[in-house]
């Protein structure tokens, strides 16, 4: 066994690193916690060198890196230069995770809240707010999972360029871009649907009562919004399998503490290897063994 101290190097986008991810990151086990904010994918090589040529290839699985920050677009470019300077054909890499804006581990946690109730292949879903960075995450593990998935988008394009990367990645994906800006077109989107996750921007209502009510297939709500107004109108933030009108219910803390256990999950698998990459669909594989 070796005594080297889990070290865990923060690269985060945002000015400030993220208080919220330090603090999982200690409660998961991370004994050593070097936080770096503002990175840039220029700065990365200096980081990721620093972490993989102070350590000998075998105890370079005490070391991980974590890639946070608010903009996940971001997140994913310094995770691409992060890969770029990894050796691994000489043993030297560490393990790293990509939960910028908790996107990774939030989508994980929807779809698994969506399976507690029902297999999800050939489950007929909808994802509102498809085309920001957790809508897509829930859209490419619900697809995964063989369920048939509308992408729901203000821009009706959008969701369309959206399905054809998914579709890049899962050929065998069934995926159909909707139109869901507005009351007629989200009464039609979410036609013969069983399942609702609502994944857009705080504040945004996404789902009215008025606009569902005629709609007799849902099964499942899970809004992921904690900003009033949430999401779906007439679920609450804490509802975890509640049954409102018929329909299974779930908000955004609902959904937080399975969300939560899979983070800590994550930052704990990152040090039994020193070659892994956690993104959206590891994160999700993880989640399905708590």
């Amino acid at each position: 066994m070796s005594d080297k101290r889990k070290i865990l190097v923060q690269l985060d986008t945002d000015v400030h690193p993220s208080v919220f991810d330090r603090v999982v990151a200690i409660d998961a086990g991370v004994e050593e916690l070097f936080s770096y904010g503002g990175v840039k994918p220029e700065q990365v090589q200096g980081l990721v060198h620093g972490a993989i040529f102070t350590r000998g290839p075998a105890e370079l699985k005490r070391t991980a890196l974590f890639v946070g920050g608010s903009d996940v677009a971001a997140g994913e470019r310094l995770l691409a230069e992060v890969r770029k300077h990894m050796l691994p054909q000489f043993g030297l890499s560490v393990s790293v995770l990509l939960d910028a804006n908790g996107a990774n581990t939030t989508a994980a946690a929807a779809v698994r809240a969506a399976a507690r109730h029902g297999d999800l292949k050939g489950t007929t879903a909808i994802v509102l707010g498809g085309t920001g960075p957790v809508g897509q995450r829930v859209a490419l593990l619900l697809a995964r999972e063989g369920a048939k998935v509308r992408v729901g988008s203000r821009q009706q394009e959008k969701a369309a360029q959206v399905c054809e990367r998914l579709k890049a990645r899962i050929p065998d994906a069934d995926l159909e871009p909707v139109a869901a800006g507005d009351p007629a077109n989200v009464r039609t989107a979410i036609e013969g649907r069983s399942l609702v996750i609502a994944a857009g921007a705080a504040g945004a209502v996404l789902l009215t009562k008025a606009d569902r009510k005629d709609c007799s297939s849902l099964r499942t709500l899970i809004d992921l919004s904690a900003v009033p107004p949430l999401g779906i109108e007439g679920i609450e933030i804490g509802d975890k399998g509640k049954e409102r009108d018929g329909i299974v219910c779930y908000g955004a803390i609902g959904v937080g503490g399975t969300k939560m256990k899979i983070h800590r999950a994550a930052v704990a698998r990152l040090f039994e290897s020193n070659d892994q990459v956690l993104d959206a669909e590891e994160v999700y594989a993880l989640g399905q063994g708590l």
